[in-house]
């Protein structure tokens, strides 16, 4: 149940959520919070407060479907709050899924080697 790697666009809220929120809360915070549609082909990232959970919206056809995962241990590398949505590959929500950081390292600019 891993989504695919050739999505399009994935949203991902950065502030964390109300995990007692299902589907219907969650679809409303995806309108007025990130002013997209719930039911267009993308999928929308949720976090809890201790980021040691998603939910993963999406619309299929007819209905919504609500991914879930739970971490026994550990945390999701969350990006940090700034703008409150980000877009990601599915390569990198895999990697988020994953454990692994999302966030791509700052630029670096030097002048001399010395």
């Amino acid at each position: 149940m891993r989504p695919d790697l050739s999505l399009p666009v994935i949203y991902l809220h950065k502030a964390p959520v109300d995990f007692r929120k299902s589907i219907n809360g969650l679809a409303v915070i995806v309108e007025n919070a990130m002013q997209r549609s719930p039911f267009s082909k993308e999928l929308y990232v949720f976090t809890n407060r201790n980021h040691n959970r998603i939910k993963i919206l999406f619309w299929e056809d007819n209905g919504f479907c609500l991914y879930y995962k739970r971490l026994e241990q550990h945390r999701f590398h969350w990006p940090k709050l700034g703008d409150n949505t980000v877009t990601l590959t599915g390569y990198q929500l895999n990697q988020l899924l994953d454990g692994h950081t999302v966030e791509p390292h700052p630029a670096l600019h030097f002048k001399s080697m010395r």
